[in-house]
């Protein structure tokens, strides 16, 4: 501030941190990068599924959403609310709890049209295991399916159902970016 008369940063960003999302170039599963992704695509409503009483790492079912595999309409977005993020920073946490959609969810979610599914682990699918966190990714993304990972707050939310607004930094050719996620509940932020 005093030498120059502003404040400024340099930031270096890994294009997967925080709460962020994936393209599909972020596994090869098409040539969309980040920059490409309507905002469209980016906004939507969206169901809070508390999913907290599952064991660790659990994979997440189609049953676990309950009645709302029967109610939810095309276009509508997913929020899996686990607890992960309370334990963002516990490294043992972190390998003894990553929570992660199964095969069977992905596939419906795809053939739901989910517009967006997010989840509050770093990641869809387990990221010491490359076959099933590619598989998962592969089928989402394939299947147009906007990926947000690394929610926070979810517990905040008092709504089942919400607008969820995810904006990604718009990076040039990005697999992915950090985002700026936010829900809106009866009509206020």
């Amino acid at each position: 501030m005093e030498k120059e008369g502003w404040n400024a940063r340099l930031l270096h960003l890994y294009s997967h941190s925080g709460t962020h999302i994936d393209s599909p170039k972020h596994f090869n599963c098409g040539e969309q990068t980040i920059d490409q992704i309507p905002l469209t695509d980016c906004i939507s409503e969206a169901w809070v599924v508390d999913l907290t009483h599952l064991a660790p790492k659990a994979l997440i079912e189609v049953a676990h959403l309950g009645d709302l595999a029967n109610e939810f309409k095309e276009g509508q977005s997913l929020l899996l609310h686990t607890g992960w993020s309370q334990h963002v920073d516990d490294a043992e946490y972190y390998r003894s709890f990553f929570l992660r959609i199964s095969e069977g969810l992905a596939n419906w979610c795809v053939d739901k049209k989910v517009c967006t599914l997010g989840v509050e682990p770093p990641s869809v699918g387990d990221v010491f295991n490359l076959e099933e966190v590619t598989t998962i990714h592969h089928i989402l993304l394939k299947g147009n399916v906007v990926i947000v990972e690394g929610l926070t707050a979810l517990d905040e939310l008092t709504e089942k159902c919400v607008t969820f607004v995810a904006l990604p930094l718009k990076v040039e050719d990005g697999d992915g970016a950090p985002c700026r996620a936010l829900a809106i509940e009866d009509g206020t932020l």
